[in-house]
């Protein structure tokens, strides 16, 4: 089950221009199975009608608190139902309000009234953003513990360019889905490392030796695992893919560098996915100027690479499931990899139907067998069904525990060299 399926999301939209996005993003919210309930200010409702709002969730809209005596009650069993409140705008003043515990608006009763996880998602122009107040009152809002996002920057409403923009639909419904992980996820205080894509071992300057890995199933994990509430590091090979939100990112892009990231991270993992395609070998030189083309042949002599899975075989810490890619005898090859590589779990796949593909079949081998098959899917279906299967599996090992510091906010990332 994703993390918002059946989640009760109270949506509150304020008097921003930028509350035209909301619809979309309380179109998308209900799609994935969330019921959402808006509550919009008046001077919302001079943008975006609530009509609109009801057409996409097929709930009833709240922005009158003075209607019906229902409405004037509507934040009690709102606050009372709610597993997460998302204030997506979020005006100056607004967060002025809320910061000031003012109570005149059914969105801040509710925030008054609620004990669930409070989110904010600011949008104004650059200047009332940078003032000292805003950041003052921003500053109060996240000292009581309501997580509160940075704009960003780009064209605003006035014809001018700075942060204060509403973040993208897909960024906000990954903070919620992060926030919702960390507060109701089966893995909270769970560190997880998932390697994704593929590796470059350079020729010369300009050319390298790669494979098709596109990254997807391995980026589909990172998220699958963040909203479990886990703490997750994705060490990832070059990609052209957008990094899940709430997720540290280590950008590599050689077999070394990828094993050097993993050093650096592993010993304080509870769970490896290494679903990168790591490549086995690599130019025993590395020419230091691009090679000229030339009528006569060239013959290129490849070294073996570090094999990584390999070099943490000894070790009990962290529960390790690795992956094989395929194109012929499946099966045999898979468990072949599960035993050299002291495995706890390998997932297979045929590579020639799932690279780069969008949906991929995986079949969860163990040492006694296989121990189940996933139906070709969507792969992020497919990572949700791995990561339900680990927890029922090693739920001593992989469920919830003690929480650890962990990294709230925006993705991070970092790049490492060769060493």
């Amino acid at each position: 089950m994703n993390v918002l399926e059946g989640k009760r999301i109270v949506l509150g939209v304020t008097g921003s221009i930028a509350c035209y996005k909301a619809l979309e993003l309380a179109r998308q919210l209900t799609v994935a199975g969330a019921l959402v309930d808006v509550i919009m200010t008046e001077e919302a409702t001079r943008f975006v009608t609530p009509l609109a709002f009801q057409s996409l969730t097929h709930r009833p809209v709240y922005s009158d608190m003075w209607a019906t005596l229902e409405s004037a009650a509507a934040h009690i069993q709102l606050g009372r139902q709610a597993q997460a409140l998302l204030i997506a705008p979020a005006t100056a003043h607004t967060i002025a309000a809320l910061a000031a515990g003012l109570a005149d608006t059914l969105i801040l009763t509710t925030a008054l009234a609620t004990t669930a996880p409070i989110l904010i998602a600011p949008a104004m122009e650059t200047h009332m953003w940078q003032h000292p107040a805003t950041q003052r009152n921003v500053a109060q809002l996240r000292a009581w513990g309501m997580y509160v996002l940075e704009p960003e920057e780009g064209l605003l409403a006035s014809g001018q360019s700075g942060r204060g923009r509403l973040p993208g639909i897909d960024r906000l419904e990954g903070e919620l889905r992060a926030l919702l992980g960390r507060v109701y996820g089966r893995m909270r205080g769970r560190r997880v490392v998932v390697t994704a894509g593929g590796t470059h071992e350079p020729i010369d300057p300009v050319r390298f030796i790669g494979n098709r890995a596109s990254g997807q199933m391995g980026y589909a994990l990172a998220a699958a695992a963040r909203d479990e509430g886990a703490q997750v590091t994705l060490i990832a090979g070059p990609v052209a893919l957008e990094a899940p939100v709430g997720v540290e990112v280590l950008r590599v892009e050689t077999a070394q560098q990828m094993h050097a990231a993993l050093q650096r991270v592993i010993a304080e993992a509870d769970l490896l996915l290494m679903n990168a395609a790591v490549a086995d070998y690599r130019p025993a030189e590395r020419l230091e100027h691009k090679r000229k083309k030339s009528a006569q042949g060239w013959t290129l002599e490849l070294e073996p690479t570090t094999d990584i899975l390999q070099s943490l075989a000894a070790e009990r810490r962290p529960l390790k499931v690795g992956f094989a890619a395929e194109t012929q005898d499946l099966l045999s090859a898979a468990r072949d990899k599960l035993e050299r590589k002291g495995l706890d779990l390998i997932v297979a796949n045929d590579a020639l139907s799932s690279i780069g593909q969008p949906e991929i079949e995986l079949t969860l081998i163990e040492a006694g067998g296989v121990a189940r098959v996933l139906p070709r899917q969507p792969k992020s279906a497919a990572a949700q069904q791995l990561i339900d299967y680990l927890l029922e599996r090693w739920p001593a090992r992989l469920g919830s525990a003690p929480a650890r510091p962990s990294q709230d906010g925006p993705s991070q990332e970092e790049a490492y060299p060769d060493e």
